[in-house]
């Protein structure tokens, strides 16, 4: 993809994730900072956001730098991920989606598919099983300090469930298909909820979407930040043709899903394990202080990162993110 190809494709994720119209304020300024994140790595992007809200990029100006077919499906699927980051899409995000599409001349049934499965992954029971996976070669590091489990075994096991979660959405990030992206939400959903479970509470999804924002992960934001890293960093293998479990290297030296489903374990751990008593300032501060530490993790655990990556079937990944509870 050449530079004004990735400037449009990342023009069309803004517009989508403001399609709704119901961005709150800390959103829509995690999306600038992504926006800016991004035109720091790559000069060409500088100032995208106030572009695109500005409106001085339009959808069908933006859909028209899109000439090759590869090109256009990528952009359609990314778009459909930031619309069905928090949630399946909305009418008004649904009627953004198809003039997209008919924007970028995608028929056949494809977009359709793609719609299909990113509602399915959207709608996902918050408390189904979890996505299997061997357990950490290493042991996992101590408990941060403010948890509260009874046991020192089920400090462990909550370790190691967190850490494992970390470990599958590091590779989930490494891999090219944008399904795989798509899958890395719903999974820190569903750790939250077991984490939650774990200390006697039954969320649901509004509570933890909720719980996600007040520590600083919003969910469309996050999505655009894990694909367009992607993106500027020219690791779609897709795009240059090459096998579909062909990894990635990051940009940066450190895997956001990774660090970012680490941190946001061990937060949710305190949290409710402390009963429910910190502010959301205190859950925005230890969820940073956190995020540090984990990008440090994640080095550590690079190599088994990138064999889980390498080894990883992501369509079973996905049926099991589909699966409901199990008896």
């Amino acid at each position: 993809m050449e530079e004004q190809e990735i400037r449009a494709t990342l023009a069309l994720c803004l517009m989508a994730a403001f399609a709704d119209g119901d961005k709150n304020d800390a959103e829509r300024q995690h999306i600038r900072e992504v926006a800016d994140g991004l035109g720091q790595q790559a000069g060409a992007l500088a100032g995208l956001y106030q572009d695109v809200l500005l409106g001085r990029v339009s959808l069908d100006g933006a859909a028209a730098v899109l000439t090759q077919q590869p090109h256009r499906q990528l952009a359609y699927e990314m778009a459909v991920g930031v619309c069905d980051a928090d949630g399946v899409h909305t009418a008004a995000e649904g009627d953004f989606l198809k003039r997209l599409e008919t924007a970028l001349g995608l028929g056949g049934g494809d977009a359709e598919a793609v719609l299909a499965q990113a509602d399915e992954l959207a709608a996902a029971p918050v408390g189904g099983p979890t996505v299997a996976m061997p357990e950490a070669a290493e042991a996992p590091p101590a408990a941060p300090p403010g948890a509260t489990a009874p046991a020192a075994a089920d400090e462990a096991q909550l370790d190691r469930m967190i850490l494992n979660a970390a470990l599958l959405n590091g590779a989930l990030e490494l891999l090219p298909q944008s399904l795989a992206s798509m899958a890395i939400i719903p999974l820190q959903t569903r750790l939250v909820y077991r984490i939650g479970e774990r200390h006697g509470y039954t969320l649901d999804r509004g509570h933890i979407t909720d719980f996600l924002a007040t520590v600083g992960v919003g969910l469309g934001s996050q999505y655009l930040e894990q694909y367009g890293r992607k993106l500027v960093g020219g690791l779609l293998g897709k795009i240059a043709g090459k096998a579909g479990k062909a990894i990635g290297r990051q940009l940066t030296g450190s895997a956001f899903s990774f660090a970012s489903t680490w941190a946001l374990g061990q937060v949710a751990r305190r949290y409710y394990g402390g009963g429910r008593t910190l502010s959301a300032a205190d859950l925005k501060a230890a969820f940073s202080g956190l995020l540090g530490e984990a990008r440090q993790l994640q080095q550590r655990y690079m190599p088994q990162i990138e064999e889980k990556a390498r080894t990883l079937d992501v369509q079973q990944v996905l049926a099991e993110v589909r699966a409901g509870r199990r008896a």
